[in-house]
């Protein structure tokens, strides 16, 4: 029986599993859309999530980049305080995805640094909202092997709870 293990092993090691992770959780934040199985799709929300999640419990010290210190004395003081907990976070999330990616657009190359999209792009979409922030969209089967695919994309930003639809017709 299998109480208590959780995440799939996609027969492989456990350090062959987590490169493959790495490496999608990488792409995944680089491009916010990525193509892959259902199963790793299903996986990668997982990990994907607990790293946007770590970034967001931060709050608006998240948003704010290093070199960009608020010029309003209160908010200075509260930024100097709290700049170990973004630095904190910054490297738990460097941890598992590299710093940097790139991205192809047209004939050019982009560096990405994924640590700061995370940080700062991801984190202020996404405040606000109690998780979910990924969509996993199925596409259909894969022609070589008839492997189930889907997509993986970030979602939206939020809007708050949706009304029902009662409310919405009274109001």
């Amino acid at each position: 029986m299998r109480h208590l293990v959780a995440g799939r092993q996609f027969g492989r090691n456990s350090t062959h599993r987590r490169a493959m992770f790495r490496n999608l959780t990488a792409n995944l934040i680089a491009h916010e859309r990525i193509e892959t199985t259902d199963t790793k799709a299903k996986e990668l929300r997982r990990v994907a999530e607990r790293l946007i999640s770590k970034a967001i419990r931060l709050g608006e010290i998240a948003y704010t980049k290093p070199g960009e210190v608020p010029t309003d004395a209160a908010k200075k003081r509260e930024f100097e305080s709290n700049r170990a907990r973004r630095l904190h976070v910054e490297r738990l999330i460097r941890q598992y995805i590299p710093r940097f990616g790139t991205k192809v657009e047209g004939d050019e190359i982009k560096r990405i640094d994924l640590v700061e999209k995370v940080l700062v792009d991801l984190t202020k979409r996404f405040a606000g909202r109690p998780g979910g922030y990924t969509r996993i969209i199925k596409i259909g089967r894969r022609r070589g092997d008839n492997a189930p695919m889907s997509l993986i994309e970030f979602v939206g930003p939020y809007e708050g709870p949706r009304k029902k639809k009662t409310e919405e017709a009274a109001g």
